[in-house]
Formats: C-alpha cells, structure tokens, sequence
C-alpha cells in the first residue's frame, strides 16, 4: 500500500473517543466509510458504531465484530458510491498501538485503515491509523489529519 494520510473531521474523531469513553473498560469498534482521493487522500465520512461481540469477559482487551453487520455496512457504502476504508477500536488503559493480538486478527490487507484510540481513565488519550504491510506483516503508522 502506497503511503496515505487519513483525514478525520473533527467531529468523527470527537464520536470515536466518546464512543471509547461509553465502552470503557472495554473496547468500543466500528467501521471507517468514506472515500479515497488523489494524493494519497482518505476521507473518513462517517462510521459505523459496532457492538464489540467478543466474549464479555474479555472485552476489555478484546473485540469482534458481527460479520452480518460488517456486511451490511459495506451495502450502504456502496449504495452512497464510497468505500469500507477501514476499523477503528479503542484501547482502555493502554498505548494507541496495534497488540500482537490486533495483528494476527485484523483484516489481512494492507487496504484498511486501522484506527485505534487510547482512553486512559475514561478520558481519549491518543489516536493513531495503522495499516498492515503486507510484506512483512508488521504495522506501519500513518499520519492522521483532524479537520
């Protein structure tokens, strides 16, 4: 995947760490849907709160999505003309940084868009994009741009 800059409006980000917020101690997910643009552009237009599936107990440092749900999620993009860019998730009490566990369960392509937000004590912390290199199966951040 060639080097792309993930741009947030402001209030998409703002709904991110609300919804970290609202599921701490657990993880909060969803989906990222918008659209791609010249110069390595990736517009977030909206998102697609999920419910974190995983097993309740383990929620708090792990999720699922419903794969029904996903697949309706990408129906509507399509219908609008845009895109699945990508996930997003929340790390309570912990770095905005993909685990080991985030990498060998994420999608395995280099195409999405992983965004994770760090809430520390119910407050956001740090939000990052990650995209998986499909080379070396590592992640590599990206730069995010809040507008």
């Amino acid at each position: 995947m060639s080097p792309v800059t993930l741009h947030l409006p402001a209030a998409i980000k703002q709904q991110i760490d609300a919804e970290g917020v609202r599921a701490f101690p657990n993880e909060c997910c969803g989906i990222l849907i918008g659209r791609d643009l010249p110069g390595g552009r990736r517009v977030v237009d909206r998102l697609v709160p999920m419910a974190n599936t995983f097993d309740p107990a383990e929620q708090y440092h792990r999720f699922t999505v419903d794969p029904r749900a996903q697949i309706q999620a990408e129906k509507s993009a399509d219908a609008e003309g845009k895109s699945v860019l990508g996930y997003y998730h929340s790390h309570p009490n912990h770095p905005a940084k993909p685990s080991e566990y985030d990498r060998q369960h994420m999608p395995p392509f280099a195409f999405y868009s992983q965004v994770i937000v760090s809430i520390v004590d119910r407050q956001p912390a740090d939000l990052t994009c990650w995209y998986l290199d499909e080379d070396t199966e590592q992640f590599v951040q990206t730069p995010v741009v809040v507008e």
